[in-house]
């Protein structure tokens, strides 16, 4: 029968002494080990780690062989270890804490398999036949309980976590709910036992750093005699690294978010991705990154995640180094190109028309919006690169490839964060034309927010700035795009002279595909305006120009904005005829949103023509669909409506 070893791994500061500890106690309770405990520190992370000639000795020792009874070399010294593990007829466990290298503890492992190891590493070696416990950071609750829990144990009467919950998890969640992290905030509560919580959050929201706050007041030693901090275990990780996975690591924490692609990785560190990705994996090993998603298995697809604490450290590293700063930045500016790269590729793949040439990389929509999908929390967070000069121009071109597709998965927080960086972006460096962009994408998001006449004085200042520039094409834009937040004030005439403005514009730049966009939204203004009939020759002119340029997507709007002049001038039949059409190309695009508008429209046309029953159906499938675009509001709408229909 093999030897059987367990190995509690995981990164430093995640518990895997106390957890070790704690299962030797709990087994002995139940009377698994008559034999008793024998613990080793192997100190493998310090400066001077214990060898396994230095721990037999300290184990002899435990076992009552000491001074003159000692062998005298060390091979015999094993000899007599052993014999007498193999003497024991109790079973016993043997903790071998805290290893950095098999080296430390290979020799000292029983020459039976009567008794049981259990080793503890920051270090998860693939070598050996060891049977793993990887140990992760707790999850929310957990953190906060074992943060309540430390208060109560010192003083029951400690009400802050019941009067702070907010503050509380806030903590847990700056702490990385790394085990240490917390146990050292929960000592510096105790100290600052008359503040409140609040007040600490606030000193490592304003420090931006939590290791240099928690290692500032951390109350001392552990039950372990070990000292409560943050930093030094993470540089013993770092220092030990070889110079290749020290340099990924670095500029790792540098990257835009938390969760970064292989591929990404690879142009950040400039190598190869097979290089890059047996970097990662030695660094997983040893859980300075994690590895996330990749259902695939392919390198491409695999994602991978620093904690919170190990970014920090690591940004620390580079800033504290002129030539690791120097590094670090042009690292930013290869990622930075490389995203602006492949968004404004996927973008194009999401506006292209058959007359259009065929983007690279991305076969269709689909493969774009699953790289956008991806990449998300990267592509915004390095839009906030913009505020630095060096990245600003960048990051101004990056964020005007994001519209678009932010606009389809209606990611509106996004959207705005996104547009007011491009806009201070573009100020930084001159871009008249770059901040009227920014401008003009503020004022689409603010309308999706319900920020109405914000919207309209964004749309107001990028058409100025567009006309000072001379540039008529996204001049016109900018007055469509005004026109439409104008129908939502409700400011119909206003709005029907926008429209206008912007048709005339794209006729006289022989612009059809703009001036099908003015047609159709024109349209909509005029039936605001109680001009039906006017609104069904716009929106049919629309309608023929989108088909005749093949932009599918756009032919669907003109269809449904149809169905709603048509139900405004009472023709019903031809109304849900124009809704129909709508619905097979929102479909056809997996226009969720859109297919929920739609059908929303269709109910209210069948609850003219007095079908309740198909109204009823409408609302429910409506319902559904805006489920399906994340638009529970909606949703909840349609259901209601649905409801509200006569048996």
């Amino acid at each position: 029968m093999p030897l059987l070893i367990f190995a509690v791994t995981g990164m430093g500061g995640v518990g895997k002494t106390a957890l070790a500890v704690e299962a030797a106690h709990r087994a002995r309770s139940k009377g698994w080990f008559p034999g008793g405990t024998l613990f080793v520190d192997l100190r493998g992370y310090d400066d001077d780690p214990v060898t396994a000639d230095q721990a037999v000795l300290a184990l002899l020792d435990a076992l009552g062989v000491r001074d003159g009874d000692l062998p005298p070399t060390a091979d015999r010294q094993y000899d007599a270890y052993r014999a007498l593990l193999t003497e024991r007829r109790d079973r016993m466990l043997l903790i071998l804490d805290n290893a950095s290298d098999p080296a430390q503890y290979l020799p000292l492992l029983p020459g039976t398999d009567h008794h049981r190891v259990l080793i503890t590493s920051r270090d998860r070696t693939d070598a050996l036949p060891l049977r793993l416990i990887n140990l992760e950071t707790l999850a929310p609750d957990d953190s906060v309980t074992l943060l309540t829990c430390a208060l109560h144990d010192t003083d029951e009467r400690d009400d802050r976590p019941t009067r702070e919950p907010g503050a509380l998890r806030e903590l847990a969640d700056l702490c990385g709910h790394l085990p240490l992290a917390l146990q050292i905030a929960a000592g510096m509560l105790r100290r600052r036992r008359h503040r409140n919580i609040a007040s600490l959050v606030a000193d490592i929201r304003e420090a931006g750093d939590a290791t240099t706050v928690l290692d500032h007041g951390s109350p001392g030693t552990d039950l372990y005699g070990r000292s409560l901090v943050l930093r030094p275990v993470l540089e013993t990780s770092y220092r030990r690294l070889p110079l290749d996975q020290a340099r990924l690591l670095r500029l790792l924490c540098l990257a835009p978010s938390a969760e970064t692609s292989t591929e990404a990785i690879a142009t950040l560190v400039d190598l190869d991705t097979g290089a890059v990705l047996s970097l990662l994996e030695d660094l997983a090993a040893r859980y300075l990154v994690t590895p996330v998603g990749g259902g695939n298995g392919t390198a491409s697809a695999m994602r991978w995640r620093l904690h919170d604490l190990v970014r920090m450290f690591g940004a620390g590293v580079v800033a504290g180094d002129a030539g690791l700063r120097e590094e670090g930045e042009v690292a930013r500016e290869r990622v930075l190109g490389f995203y602006v790269r492949w968004a404004d590729a996927a973008d194009d793949r999401l506006r292209w028309l058959p007359e259009k040439p065929v983007p690279e990389r991305f076969g269709d929509r689909g493969e774009a919006l699953a790289w956008l999908d991806s990449e998300r929390s990267g592509l915004v967070a390095a839009v906030g690169w913009g505020r630095e000069e060096r990245f600003a121009g960048a990051a101004v071109r990056l964020a005007s490839c994001l519209g678009v597709y932010l606009a389809w998965r209606r990611y509106t927080d996004d959207r705005i964060a996104v547009a007011e960086t491009a806009r201070e972006a573009a100020r930084l460096v001159g871009d008249r034309l770059g901040e009227a962009d920014a401008w003009d994408n503020l004022g689409l998001a603010l309308r999706h927010a319900g920020r109405t006449e914000e919207a309209i004085n964004a749309h107001s200042l990028a058409h100025d700035l567009y006309q000072s520039a001379g540039d008529r094409h996204r001049e016109a834009n900018a007055w469509n795009n005004l026109g439409l937040a104008l129908q939502v004030a409700g400011r119909a005439e206003e709005a029907i002279d926008a429209h206008t403005r912007d048709r005339d514009l794209c006729q006289a730049a022989g612009d059809r595909h703009n001036e099908a966009i003015a047609w159709n939204n024109l349209g909509s203004a005029l039936r605001n305006a109680g001009r039906a009939e006017e609104a069904i020759d716009a929106h049919t002119l629309a309608r023929d120009l989108f088909q005749a340029t093949g932009d599918r997507h756009h032919e669907a709007t003109a269809w449904n904005n149809l169905g709603n002049a048509l139900q405004e001038a009472g023709r019903a039949k031809e109304a849900i005829e124009a809704y129909s059409k709508d619905l097979e190309i929102c479909r056809e695009f997996e226009d969720w949103y859109g297919e929920g508008q739609t059908l929303h429209n269709l109910a209210l046309a069948h609850e003219d023509a007095h079908r309740p029953a198909e109204a009823r159906a409408a609302y429910l499938r409506s319902a559904d669909a805006y489920t399906r675009a994340n638009a529970p509001t909606e949703a909840a709408q349609a259901r209601a409506r649905a409801a509200e229909q006569p048996e």
